[in-house]
């Protein structure tokens, strides 16, 4: 953990900074650009928490899933130490994302409410259990493309392409209940727009009407978890130690 720490972070700390620092450049950009066109809301949704609210969602999923491709190509003299394995590797990544991405969504949060661009949570229970979720899912789905490039070299390449097709699937930059209601049933059977309504559920409350399952999300977190690691598990004889 702590070499991963050193890897991800530098030993200064500075790639930590960089981690909160991203995200707040990210939405002071759009707030500044929706002040100068003097649109303060859309579809009464403040512009600042709801650029917040999907922006650090999409930070921890693309985090979760670049770093977990790269975690054992990076650290292949670990795994001389018998003690070690890919997924320790992996679980320390997704742990130190985890870490690094709650703490820039605390920082920004604290920034944007201190210039009163958002209040405080209505429903703290559901952002933190929204904002957990996001992370099993995150976590999970990084499992299953880390444990597929293990396997097949193009899955490298192929993963970018993925990762910026999962931006409309993720929900992160509109309501679920935007769409037309005709397919926003089949849309939610996407288990990441879930977790995101939960959060902007948790930071909105009432005055926001949000589309979520619960039990589906968690049901989906600990599927595409537990697949992950198998594929992990069972691609660990296609790595070359030299």
């Amino acid at each position: 953990m702590m070499r991963e720490m050193a890897t991800r972070y530098g030993r200064r700390g500075l790639g930590f900074l960089w981690v909160v620092g991203e995200p707040l450049i990210f939405c002071f950009g759009v707030i500044i650009m929706w002040l100068l066109i003097r649109q303060h809301n859309q579809h009464g949704v403040g512009v600042a928490p709801f650029v917040m609210t999907g922006y650090m969602c999409l930070l921890l999923l693309r985090h979760c899933i670049s770093f977990s491709i790269s975690a054992v190509g990076s650290n292949l003299g670990l795994l001389y130490h018998r003690a070690l394995g890919p997924l320790h590797l992996h679980i320390a990544r997704c742990i130190l994302e985890f870490a690094g991405a709650t703490a820039a969504f605390i920082v920004v949060y604290v920034v944007l409410f201190a210039f009163r661009q958002v209040g405080l949570p209505h429903d703290w229970l559901l952002l933190y259990t929204g904002w957990m979720l996001m992370w099993l899912m995150a976590m999970g789905t990084g499992f299953i493309l880390s444990g597929l490039a293990m396997r097949f070299e193009i899955m490298e390449r192929i993963v970018p392409v993925l990762t910026y097709a999962m931006i409309p699937l993720s929900g992160v930059f509109f309501m679920v209940d935007w769409i037309p209601a005709s397919v926003r049933e089949r849309y939610l059977f996407v288990p990441f727009p879930n977790a995101v309504e939960m959060i902007r559920s948790g930071v909105f409350g009432e005055f926001v009407i949000t589309h979520y399952n619960v039990f589906y999300a968690l049901g989906s977190s600990i599927v595409m978890i537990l697949l992950g690691l198998l594929l992990i598990k069972s691609a660990e004889g296609y790595i070359e130690v030299d």
